[in-house]
């Protein structure tokens, strides 16, 4: 009687926890193993048969048959059998081996609660093996939680009986997550750990935009369209490349939606974070032109085995092409895997002067080392910038410290350079403004007139 409501209130634990019935079955037997090696000190040779479906369990412990016990635990006397069973004491001989049939009742009162908190702990243990399981098999997937604690480097998420954990440099730091909000996440990885699954979900991760894309263009999740790339300043801005395997649909069109519907959409979601979609070409010059939007470049200079591009800008659109710290033309370069250096047209074209100046040229540039240089081909400061150090050492007549000097009045010169450019800009500015006051004067005279 004993042992069937005590396996009906394990049972009912379990259909609450959703144990499978062989998990069930597992957890009973380390139970009443677990008692045995509490009640004896040990358990090695007991065996545990638990019947779900009858309500029952026995529990046998095997011992070996002596004249004189020094173990108790694990031996027994022809005599004590024969109190029990005198039939089969004489069929068995000193050496053999006995099986005892232990009755649950020796284990008292304390059986009950010793054995509430050994199931408790091994419902967690399955609980967490689970979790583990289910969540190893959806990384990458959208998951939706709600936020139960807070704190400086972690945001913990709950779903279900499961605790998902979103570190700082995985959220968008724009956002402020507060205890009870609901929030959509990407589960970036899942480990386990001592203290159970360590569960990561992100914000800020590439994928999740992705994701986010695959949600609400169906083109996207049927391959019609596909996301070649992407890049993310989270929370601020982002850029990703799209190409069509369909000529009839315009990928671009379609991420954006009817009246930007679908892109409003993920903009929302991120905290109103401007996402660029650029058209796929199979042409750089096209695909950078278009990466760098919303500035438009007036001439791309490109070497595709470099992967390396000059972009010149009017000057009036080059804060805009670069991007407030940066962000433009950073995004534009790693969405397009070409590494983008930016200039207004006149500092370019004032550059293209330095480059071109002759060493001989330049103030205060030691003699010596020029007719080496010029006999190998290095003779602007373009050729010395553009020539490797160690090339130039291994010149005859060049020697570390003779370039070092070189170096340093290429750099004197380019500083000089700019300098004049400078005090140029401010002097034609201040004469632009003399002018605008004498206009505004000569306009002031004519209203008082």
């Amino acid at each position: 009687m004993v042992n069937r409501e005590l396996i009906e209130v394990f049972s009912e634990i379990a259909r609450e926890k959703n144990v499978e019935r062989s998990e069930l079955g597992s957890i009973l037997e380390g139970l009443f193993l677990h008692l045995v090696e509490r009640e004896r000190g040990d358990s090695s040779n007991c065996s545990v048969i638990v019947n779900l479906d009858k309500g029952e369990f026995e529990i046998y412990v095997e011992k070996t048959i002596v004249d004189d016990i020094e173990d108790p635990v694990m031996e027994i006397t022809l005599e004590e059998i024969s109190k029990v069973d005198a039939e089969m004491a004489n069929d068995l001989e000193i050496g053999d081996t006995y099986v005892e049939i232990i009755d649950p009742m020796i284990f008292g009162r304390r059986m009950i609660h010793m054995a509430k908190q050994f199931f408790s702990q091994r419902l967690q243990d399955v609980e967490k093996k689970y979790i583990y399981e289910d969540y190893a098999n959806r990384v990458g997937e959208i998951v939706i939680g709600t936020v139960h604690q807070v704190q400086r480097d972690n945001a913990f998420v709950n779903i279900d009986h499961a605790e998902l954990r979103m570190p700082r440099k995985e959220q968008i730091k724009s956002e402020r997550y507060r205890r009870g909000d609901s929030i959509r996440a990407v589960i970036k990885s899942v480990e386990i750990t001592s203290r159970g699954p360590d569960i990561v979900i992100s914000r800020s991760d590439n994928h999740f935009l992705y994701k986010m894309f695959e949600m609400e263009v169906p083109e996207i999740e049927d391959n019609v369209i596909e996301i070649t790339s992407i890049a993310r300043n989270p929370g601020e801005r982002a850029k990703i490349i799209v190409r069509s395997n369909d000529r009839r649909i315009d990928p671009v069109g379609a991420c954006v939606g009817m009246r930007g519907s679908r892109i409003q959409a993920i903009v929302r979601e991120l905290n109103n974070e401007k996402i660029d979609i650029v058209n796929y070409s199979e042409q750089s010059e096209i695909l950078i032109s278009r990466a760098l939007s919303p500035a438009k470049p007036l001439d791309l200079y490109i070497d595709d085995d470099r992967k390396y591009c000059i972009a010149i800008f009017d000057d009036d659109d080059l804060e805009l092409a670069i991007g407030r710290g940066g962000v433009n033309v950073n995004l534009a370069s790693t969405v397009t895997e070409y590494r983008i250096d930016a200039f207004g047209k006149n500092e370019y074209e004032n550059k293209q002067i330095e480059q071109e100046t002759l060493l001989s040229d330049i103030k205060n540039m030691p003699k010596r080392p020029i007719k080496p240089l010029e006999e190998n081909n290095i003779k602007t400061v373009s050729d010395l910038l553009n020539t490797e150090e160690d090339k130039i050492v291994e010149i005859k007549g060049i020697t570390e410290t003779s370039l070092e000097k070189v170096y340093d009045a290429v750099q004197k010169f380019v500083e000089e350079n700019q300098s004049q450019k400078i005090n140029k800009d401010e002097t034609i500015d201040k004469v632009e403004e003399s002018s605008l006051d004498k206009e505004s004067n000569i306009e002031l005279e004519k209203v008082e007139s």
